[in-house]
């Protein structure tokens, strides 16, 4: 057997495993955690989201506020509409009207500066969650996910569509 070959195979093998195991230990992370454990990355994705949220708000105020020069003025409230619908008495900018929102998530609301179905309407999901997140752990529990809509809905007047999508929902979701 000639030696001449496998000494050489051996230490460009052995040169080979060294180098990776020194590339790898060597090379930065995809993600650097803090002392709490949480990475960069996650700390990047929600500050995206938390401005991809506040986009969303920025062009629905715009969008409303184009809308009210164009109009001229805000949407008349029909109460007797409204009680011929959900068959009880309503009055204009009850939050409560929306499914999953009842008396303290309206006070929580109304403390953060939403209180009429535009301000909901034009609140992204994800200020909605911050408020919740805001008012406990009790309150975190609800999903938002459907109440600027449903805002929306009911500052337009369209009260039969917006009781139709109700059934369909489960506790604001």
């Amino acid at each position: 057997m000639n030696w001449c070959f496998i000494i050489p195979l051996i230490v460009g093998i052995l040169c080979a495993i060294l180098g990776y195991l020194l590339g790898r230990q060597s090379a930065p992370t995809a993600t650097v955690t803090d002392s709490t454990g949480n990475s960069e990355t996650i700390k990047w994705r929600e500050r995206y989201a938390d401005l991809e949220g506040q986009l969303a708000e920025c062009r629905k105020t715009l969008k409303t506020q184009i809308e009210k020069s164009a109009v001229g003025s805000v949407l008349p409230f029909d109460a007797t509409k409204v009680k011929a619908v959900f068959g009880k008495k309503v009055k204009q900018d009850d939050l409560k009207i929306i499914e999953g929102i009842g008396p303290k998530i309206e006070e929580l609301f109304h403390n953060n500066g939403i209180k009429t179905w535009e301000d909901l309407s034009t609140t992204t999901v994800l200020r909605c969650k911050k408020i919740l997140k805001s008012g406990g752990k009790a309150f975190e529990l609800h999903r938002p996910d459907t109440w600027p809509k449903q805002a929306e809905m009911a500052y337009n007047g369209l009260w039969e569509e917006l009781k139709h999508w109700q059934k369909t929902l489960d506790g604001g979701r």
